[in-house]
């Protein structure tokens, strides 16, 4: 307990003084003890800290919140209108989208309320309260109710946080759950209970060719001119509560706390400030992790990507139902394919492994200095994990990229389970079990095949990464299957797959149609889908099985390397790693250097989109009412006092993935723009934070209000924000 104690006093205790660095997430819950407000009114800052968070009043924090499944949205109208990023809401323009409703290529705009789409899946978070439960954790730890390493786990973690739920005001409410979280590798807990909204409907939506401009190309790039935006609205009863889908009775909900928006523009050097859940980070890696990031997990995933999306590419440019099927799954795995050869890259230009090292040096000394012995081993402990981890890491990274997220059919999981359980049903020769169990394998089957699946384009990908997956990995590493096209196929591999694909149960409807026609154990077992699917299912607990033997007390260890440098700084605060929990980041509009001679500017304006405009090339094409408007310069109140358009511009913000959508904020709190994406050059951020190259790059609010009222034709939108010029 007693050094649990010395790390809440290094976390907290700092003392004033300008910085340079803008780095930090910082937890809103500890932005007072930790002195943010006196270094955030340095840069800029003119409101008040409890206005940006307080557990007792309605604050910042109430008009921000998690959209879908992995970004930020903010809350922009007193009627529950969310604004967030075009790449976020991608997923729902596509699911609304087909042939004859195109809303990927030609937008979607509604006019009113009843012309919004209710969007099935899509929800709206909001963090009602904040709650440290360190001392809960700890106590059950000192009366071995969990042991230490058992604390970090799901299960005592999930039981936590509904034991806590059970004990609160908010039990029984609509919407309600709750989430313990370690921070600080564990070194503190905070229990989050969440509301959710789970009738979203869409709202508004840009062409691709505006809302996704400069596409992969421009993607972790600067300079930028991609208003990457859409807009959803939040639906509840009509008392205000969420409901658990879309009802038609429901109605806007008129929410506690939006954003005002703020179209006096941007100077260089004016205050920024971000809130939002970005997910995840590793600042407090060491040399030899880094390493085991770039060999273990970067290069895999660049490798098995680029195969996979050079299939896509070609598929989706031969046809436009490909293109729609298949548009959110591209721009899911290019995104993230082009941040692990950025990160890799960065990581060497921007001399991170030499930075780390020093750490570790530092961290040496002030073990010795305070004759602590945890201190002075764990390092090289960590050093030991990584040796016996990095060539599993990189087999399991090549089986996930392979298995889990490239090849579509007959995934493991969903097939195991529902043929394990007819197979069950079938031995047992209960009618009502095996119906139930058909019922099963029904869904599994709708599951493969869903409205943005092809079994062609899926076939060509299994092509490709089958074979790659065999010559990147050990031979004790490949699922038993590879033994059947060795030995029954003569090693082609083409004939297996083709015989996968043509031949199985989970093939095609008439196949499927004729199993439930007559359902056996013998089939099951002969069929070559159902044998892959356990193959690879069994193949990927052996290597999990390994990796958790390997990993062995890695958790403690972070712990404790974690709790050390945080002593070694103090009283400096440090923010703890992001693990999609709100946090708050602030800096300054500023542009930067990135290489000699080369100077970027802080903002782009809509003359970019013009010089950047290739008919020939899908990702640069410009609408046509957008040049009209550009050669009208029909800009109205959103024009720069120079008269030009403003589009995007740089702050000094700590952001990454889960970010994207999040409102940048001025000085006063107003929303001056969403933070969309990070720069090329400094992608080892989420590593190691770089205080001359580190950018968050946001579409301006302008350039988002331009195309909503003068290209969507949106005036009621506009209508319905608070803004001040």
């Amino acid at each position: 307990m007693k050094k649990i104690k010395v790390l809440a006093m290094a976390l907290i205790c700092a003392v004033f003084s300008p910085v340079k660095a803008d780095e930090g997430m910082w937890l809103l819950q500890l932005m007072q003890e930790q002195n943010l407000a006196d270094r955030m009114k340095a840069q800029g800052m003119k409101m008040d800290v409890t206005d940006i968070y307080s557990a007792d009043k309605v604050t910042l924090k109430d008009a921000v919140g998690i959209f879908g499944r992995g970004c930020t949205g903010e809350i922009i109208s007193p009627n529950g209108l969310i604004l967030t990023n075009h790449h976020c809401g991608y997923d729902a323009i596509q699911q609304h989208s087909s042939v004859d409703h195109d809303y990927l290529t030609n937008g979607f705009w509604a006019k009113s309320y009843q012309e919004e789409l209710p969007t099935p899946g899509l929800t709206f978070k909001f963090v009602e309260r904040i709650v440290d439960v360190t001392d809960l954790v700890n106590e059950d730890i000192k009366k071995k109710k969990v042991t230490e390493a058992e604390s970090f786990g799901t299960k005592y973690l999930k039981e936590l946080a509904d034991k806590q739920l059970k004990k609160s005001d908010l039990k029984g409410k609509p919407g309600i759950s709750a989430l313990a979280l370690p921070f600080y590798a564990g070194n503190k807990y905070y229990l989050f209970f969440i509301k959710t909204y789970s009738d979203v409907r869409m709202v508004a939506a840009p062409p691709s060719s505006i809302g996704k401009f400069g596409g992969e190309t421009d993607n972790w790039m600067w300079p930028r001119h991609t208003c990457d935006f859409s807009m959803f609205r939040i639906y509840a009863d009509k008392d205000g509560n969420p409901t658990e889908e879309y009802k038609e009775t429901n109605v806007p909900l008129k929410v506690k706390k939006y954003l005002t928006i703020s179209l006096k523009g941007l100077q260089e050097g004016d205050y920024a400030m971000i809130m939002g859940f970005p997910g995840s980070t590793s600042r407090y890696l060491t040399e030899s992790e880094v390493r085991l990031r770039m060999d273990g997990t970067n290069i895999p995933r660049i490798t098995v990507r680029e195969a996979r999306l050079g299939v896509l590419r070609k598929e989706m440019a031969a046809s436009d139902k490909i293109r729609i099927q298949y548009a959110s799954k591209f721009a899911s795995s290019s995104n993230y394919w082009k941040n692990s050869i950025g990160m890799n890259k960065a990581i060497v230009d921007n001399k991170v492994l030499d930075a780390k090292a020093e750490q570790e040096m530092k961290f040496l000394e002030f073990a010795e200095k305070k004759q602590n012995e945890d201190y002075k081993a764990v390092v090289s402990k960590i050093n030991d994990y990584v040796a016996r981890i990095a060539p599993l890491q990189a087999q399991m990274t090549y089986f996930s990229e392979t298995f889990r997220s490239g090849i579509e059919f007959a995934g493991y999981t969903a097939v195991n389970s529902s043929v394990e359980a007819l197979a069950k049903a079938l031995d047992k020769n209960k009618k009502k079990d095996i119906e139930k169990a058909l019922d099963g394998l029904k869904e599994t089957y709708a599951e493969i095949h869903n409205k943005d699946y092809d079994h062609e384009v899926d076939r060509k990908v299994a092509k490709i990464l089958i074979p790659l997956y065999m010559a990147s990995v050990p031979a004790d590493a490949l699922p038993a299957f590879y033994g059947t096209i060795k030995d029954e196929f003569k090693g082609d591999f083409n004939a297996y797959i083709d015989a996968l694909y043509n031949n199985t149960i989970f093939a095609n409807e008439k196949n499927f149609n004729a199993f439930m026609a007559n359902p056996t154990v013998e089939a099951l077992e002969k069929d070559l889908a159902v044998q892959y699917a356990e193959t690879v299912g069994n193949k990927y607990g052996e290597i999990a099985g390994r990796i958790e033997k390997a990993s062995g007390d890695i958790d403690l260890l972070h712990k404790t390397y974690v709790r050390g440098l945080c002593e070694m700084y103090a009283p400096t605060p440090k923010a703890p790693d992001a693990n999609f929990t709100i946090r708050l980041t602030y800096g300054n509009v500023k542009s930067y250097d990135p290489k000699d001679g080369i100077h970027y500017k802080y903002y782009t304006t809509l003359k970019g989109v013009m010089e950047k405009e290739d008919p020939k090339n899908p990702e640069f094409v410009v609408p046509e009412k957008l040049k009209e408007l550009y050669a009208a310069k029909n800009y109205g109140r959103y024009a720069l006092p120079n008269g030009e358009m403003p589009a995007c511009f740089l702050t000094t913000n700590d952001i990454t993935g889960g970010n994207s959508g999040s409102p940048v904020m001025n000085g006063n709190g107003e929303l001056i723009g969403a933070a969309f994406d990070g720069n090329w050059e400094s992608l080892s951020g989420d590593i190691n934070f770089d205080n001359n190259l580190q950018r968050c790059i946001a579409v301006d609010i302008r350039y988002v209000l331009f195309i909503v009222e003068k290209l969507g034709g949106c005036k009621n939108l506009i209508d319905e924000m608070t803004i001040v010029e």
